[in-house]
């Protein structure tokens, strides 16, 4: 079986970097671009990179997005002009960015999350559901990133947030702390009379969020055109979440 043609799009980042270093190491994908705002150094002799001239890139399967919301557009153009699947884990989006993704979702198979942890996947699952079995309970979402995160409350609280309103129609308080290096840390509290449920997640290094997005890639390359979530693809292999 031949592997799976990648393009990591924003690779000079942290995520972008664990994605090439990943990606390299698992024969069931070949990455066979990178692009990025800045000059990479120390790539495999070979590897077409770019700073510009995106529409140059060789032929891929499907491309891994972690820019920022300025980058987006160029790489959905590139997707949708050449029909190959898109996954993008870009942040802090408009609604016309995810307007522009639902449109292009018609024409390619496309998937974004705000979290690629296989683990957050299964922990939005349960957040609803607690939500639903608990609608009188006070919810608080308490979320912990490193400094230099931007947007708060961050995406995947965002996203729990909506786990929460579907399950019971309203959201949750949200609290966002930012310290030191912490990779990411989402905590779900349903507080009763006499009682607490809390849901926790983890995350201890940006590999776990690498891996869910090349898990994504490979499973969404050979996906029809329309928009997908994590779960989605969770469900492919495990179809009892």
């Amino acid at each position: 079986m031949k592997p799976v043609r990648v393009l990591i799009h924003g690779a000079s980042g942290r995520m972008g970097r664990a994605l090439i270093r990943l990606a390299m190491g698992d024969a069931s994908l070949q990455v066979v671009a990178v692009s990025s705002r800045i000059v990479i150094a120390g790539l495999p002799d070979g590897l077409w990179s770019a700073t510009s001239a995106l529409a140059e890139t060789p032929q891929f399967d499907v491309a891994i997005d972690f820019s920022l919301p300025a980058g987006l557009a160029e790489v959905l153009s590139l997707c949708r002009s050449r029909g190959v699947a898109l996954v993008s884990g870009t942040t802090g989006l408009s609604a016309a960015d995810h307007a522009a993704l639902n449109a292009a979702s018609d024409d390619i198979p496309l998937l974004w999350a705000a979290n690629f942890s296989l683990g957050v996947a299964v922990l939005r699952g349960l957040v609803e559901r607690a939500a639903a079995a608990l609608p009188d309970w006070d919810v608080d979402l308490i979320e912990l990133h490193h400094t230099r995160k931007v947007d708060a409350p961050s995406g995947t609280a965002l996203v729990l947030g909506a786990a929460v309103a579907q399950g019971r129609g309203s959201e949750p308080s949200y609290h966002s702390l930012r310290a030191g290096d912490a990779v990411g840390e989402h905590s779900v509290q349903f507080s009763g009379h006499g009682e607490r449920l809390e849901l926790i997640h983890r995350a201890y290094d940006r590999d776990v969020f690498a891996r869910g997005a090349l898990f994504a890639a490979c499973w969404l390359a050979i996906q029809p055109s329309g928009m997908y979530g994590l779960d989605d693809a969770l469900r492919a292999r495990l179809p009892a979440i």
